[in-house]
């Protein structure tokens, strides 16, 4: 892919190392995955495990030598484009970009399934109501859309407020669960049979949407020119988070399992919540969550939409996309073009994801859309660490411990790891009462994804070459 020409704007290096464990958090720790988790019983426990260590700590590794090795801004995009061309760059790029489509309209659905706990329980009956979540989802993107193009910084602080936004939640599940042990113990048993994960084919979905809840790691990488020294601050802010983001997922899960027998996906935290904190007489929490639990979403979208739209960006610089998309607002200096098209994009998600489903249903097809086009650059991500191992390291790059056999090892487990779970993401949730209908939507949608990247690339080199 063609170099970034020297006269365009330049980023600026704004993000420390407190910035990034934020980012690392409010990009990877969610709410709606211990709710998941908490969902599927006891035995979730077992799987937090599994994805500690099949997908998060091969994923940080390989991030942390990679983004030493190219600490420049794009990621994987740069990392995917170095080992294999710049139809692999390219493609490893579209994907990625394209992944947050469908997610983008996840979360917005998860935030307004909660914020119905704002008004108790005369709100509750709108949970089924599909016109309420696409008003929301579409109110909520176009918050993040406005905010974002006002201000390029404003990222940065909407991942600092979300990242507290997400922890403050966990942190009084853990005192409410606690509090509800002491009064009326658990109300969910812990032994080896209710611990133990099942095979049952039913359950590879909830397992798929387990392992993906620890992606993000590569996440901060696209803004590598915007982080203060990332050679150094990457690795300390991926450690950092690593146990802030396990030690959230593992103690959110089991305060859940401790206050309430059973969960369910959409609004599993509010439920634990609202229900422990009225058998212990905190009938007052419920409404307060429930709105940190919004911001933190909204916050999670806008740091989001901000960091992903320096790919199209780049992209349009570059000519593989139109021109267009490498303009930036002649005010705000924000890449406005790239965010618009994203926006709309997603707003299409959200009507195609509901169209003949229920709310659930409509939730769970955004969600395996989500993972299989978010696992899939993983595939090249890892491929690429494999790859990359050939070159010779610069002095100063901070290279997985054990070399090029563990790297190597690694980026194997990564791999199978990463197939297993695009696997598992197709097949549809239980309660799905057209499981043809769900399956056809995501394979035909993740299809049109990768077709239209094909031809993007190839409409794009050929204005290249022409221009």
């Amino acid at each position: 892919m063609q170099q970034v020409s020297t006269d365009q704007p330049q980023p600026k290096r704004v993000l420390n190392f407190r910035d990034l464990v934020m980012f690392y958090v409010v990009a990877t720790l969610s709410l709606r995955w211990i709710a998941v988790a908490a969902s599927a019983g006891p035995s979730s426990i077992a799987i937090w495990f599994v994805g500690l260590a099949t997908i998060f700590i091969p994923l940080a590794l390989c991030v942390m030598e990679l983004s030493s090795r190219y600490p420049q801004e794009g990621g994987m995009y740069v990392w995917s484009k170095r080992a294999f061309g710049d139809f692999a760059g390219f493609l490893t790029g579209w994907i990625y970009w394209t992944s947050n489509l469908p997610y983008f309209p996840a979360v917005l659905y998860f935030a307004a399934s909660n914020a119905l706990y704002v008004g108790g329980t005369k709100w509750q009956a709108a949970q089924g109501n599909a016109t309420f979540f696409i008003v929301f989802s579409l109110f909520g993107l176009g918050l993040a859309l406005v905010l974002n193009i006002v201000g390029l910084n404003i990222g940065k602080w909407l991942s600092n407020l979300g990242a507290i936004g997400t922890w403050l939640p966990v942190a009084l599940l853990c005192v409410v669960g606690a509090v509800a042990w002491w009064k009326f113990s658990s109300a969910t048993s812990f032994n080896v049979v209710t611990m133990k994960p099942s095979l049952n084919l039913g359950n590879f979905g909830i397992w798929a949407t387990l392992l993906y809840a620890f992606s993000g790691a590569e996440s901060a990488s696209f803004m590598g020119d915007e982080i203060k020294d990332a050679r150094r601050t990457i690795p300390r802010a991926l450690i950092v988070a690593g146990f802030l983001i396990t030690a959230g997922y593992m103690l959110g899960t089991i305060a859940v399992l401790v206050a309430l027998p059973k969960v369910n996906s959409l609004e599993g935290i509010m439920q634990a919540i609202s229900s422990s904190a009225t058998r212990v007489g905190w009938s007052g929490v419920g409404p307060a969550v429930a709105l940190l639990i919004c911001a933190s979403n909204l916050g999670g979208v806008g740091a989001y939409l901000a960091a992903l739209s320096r790919i199209p960006f780049v992209a349009g610089i570059d000519r593989y996309l139109p021109p267009a998309f490498g303009r930036v607002h002649p005010r705000w200096g924000t890449p406005y073009v790239a965010l618009i098209v994203q926006a709309i994009c997603c707003v299409l998600f959200i009507l195609m994801g509901q169209l003949g489903s229920t709310v659930r249903g409509a939730y769970q097809v955004l969600v395996s859309m989500t993972i299989i086009t978010n696992f899939v650059p993983y595939l090249f991500m890892f491929a690429a660490l494999i790859r990359l191992q050939r070159e010779p390291a610069e002095p100063g790059v901070i290279r997985i411990p054990g070399g090029k056999p563990v790297a190597i090892a690694l980026a194997v487990v990564g791999m199978v790891t990463t197939t297993a779970v695009i696997l598992g993401s197709v097949l549809p949730d239980a309660s799905e009462p057209n499981k043809t209908l769900a399956v056809g939507k995501i394979v035909a949608l993740t299809a049109m994804l990768l077709a239209g990247g094909v031809l993007l690339y190839w409409a794009g080199g050929r204005r290249a070459r022409l221009s």
